[in-house]
């Protein structure tokens, strides 16, 4: 399949004599061939030619929930993978959270057998304890081999300190990832919603943010002792990034993300009770807001991750104290992002970090398979249920502003628009 890209602008900051220009780009059968002021199409060529139209590299996505198997009507793996592909999302890791989970080899082969041929590659993670308990290390070695890139019990803070302590060794050997939820359960108890002035005026149950920054110092100086590589996923309050900010300027092989909620909304929109909103981390204060910000732009937070999570609808349309927590976030990351952080900061967060998981980085040059992302900048408006693309609908952002549109993308020889 050929394609041509007329006059587009691309944002890339790794190659300072195209980044911001407006060129035309050649791809023929999935590789770039030209980048030219002007091209001219011939033969079988599919042109798009769209006003305002940006391209960057592939967009990434560190953590990103599915149903398959297990809980296929919230969403298959076929139809997340579609839905990626359409939010700019060229590569995802895919969270531990379907039923059963994965915990050995033959359950990282399936996943990866389930998501083959699309256009958006699927990087499974394998649990990092047996069913996700706790209690006992999964086949760590045995799913790496298989292709999983971070062994992680999805949103399950592990409890037993010495077994975390044994992973990160063991892992070492074959230079593993694993992950650590930061909660201390103690402490957070039955909170469900961040503890401060709103949940007392509510009346609802309070996480401390003590409860994720006791977890993550804990990690840290257990980190510090053995070596390793620990990612801390979706941290949320200004201790945190403090913390983190430290054990890097230390040395420390320590990554961590942050939801892109949590980077723009603060708990007070919990007042009219709207499950949409019951997130895990929670939603935080204004002040832990602008710090997960500044860790953003500074760096100590690597990853910006959408934290995509669809749920049936029942589990979500009930009272407030029984509704599950989680939000679905492909469609909205970019529009949300570009809104807070401007395109060239929204671009770097969207496109960084896949060494990190031993994924190649693409490249935006002649000769190199095009993996690409498509989009707007300037289109301002309210994200809407009408532009969710997922199989479930309980999105944090309905009503929220957004700037730009994504329009699509290209990888692995294979091109998907939204339009």
């Amino acid at each position: 399949m050929n394609i041509l890209l007329k006059s587009v602008t691309i944002v890339n900051g790794n190659t300072k004599n195209l980044h911001l220009k407006k060129r035309d780009i050649l791809i023929k059968n999935g590789v770039i061939d030209a980048i030219e002021t002007t091209i001219e199409p011939s033969g079988k060529t599919k042109v798009i030619d769209i006003k305002n139209l940006h391209v960057s590299l592939g967009w990434f996505d560190s953590g990103v929930s599915f149903g398959e198997p297990g809980y296929e009507e919230r969403e298959t793996i076929e139809n997340g993978l579609l839905t990626a592909a359409k939010s700019g999302f060229t590569d995802v890791i895919l969270n531990t959270s379907s039923y059963p989970t994965p915990d050995s080899a033959s359950d990282i082969v399936y996943l990866k057998n389930a998501a083959k041929d699309q256009l958006t590659d699927l990087h499974p993670l394998g649990n990092l304890t047996v069913k996700g308990d706790g209690e006992v290390l999964a086949e760590l070695y045995d799913m790496k081999n298989a292709g999983a890139l971070g062994f992680y019990d999805y949103k399950h803070p592990m409890a037993n300190a010495n077994l975390l302590k044994i992973a990160l060794q063991y892992a070492q050997n074959f230079d593993g990832l694993v992950f650590s939820f930061p909660l201390d359960k103690s402490i957070s108890g039955k909170g469900i919603v961040n503890e401060g002035i709103t949940s007392t005026k509510l009346g609802l149950k309070g996480i401390p943010s003590l409860a994720e920054e006791l977890q993550i110092a804990r990690d840290l100086f257990i980190l510090e002792y053995t070596g390793g590589k620990l990612f801390i996923p979706t941290i949320s309050t200004a201790s945190s990034v403090k913390l983190i900010a430290v054990a890097k300027k230390k040395g420390l092989q320590v990554f961590c993300s942050a939801a892109a909620h949590n980077l723009v909304m603060t708990d007070s929109t919990l007042e009219d009770f709207d499950t949409q909103y019951k997130v895990m981390p929670p939603l935080r204060t204004a002040a832990d807001v602008k710090a997960l910000q500044k860790g953003v732009k500074n760096g100590t937070i690597d990853f910006v991750t959408s934290d995509h999570t669809p749920l049936n609808i029942e589990l979500k349309h009930v009272e407030f104290d029984n509704a599950d927590f989680g939000s679905i976030g492909l469609e909205s990351t970019f529009g949300m992002l570009n809104e807070l952080l401007g395109i060239e900061d929204t671009i770097e967060l969207l496109t960084k970090g896949r060494s990190v998981f031993g994924i190649k980085e693409p490249e935006l040059t002649v000769g190199q398979p095009a993996n690409l992302s498509l989009f707007t900048t300037d289109d301002a408006y309210e994200f809407s249920e009408d532009q969710i693309l997922s199989s479930s609908k309980n999105s944090i952002a309905i009503g929220k502003p957004m700037k730009g549109k994504v329009i699509g993308s290209i990888a692995n020889n294979q091109l998907v628009l939204n339009k």
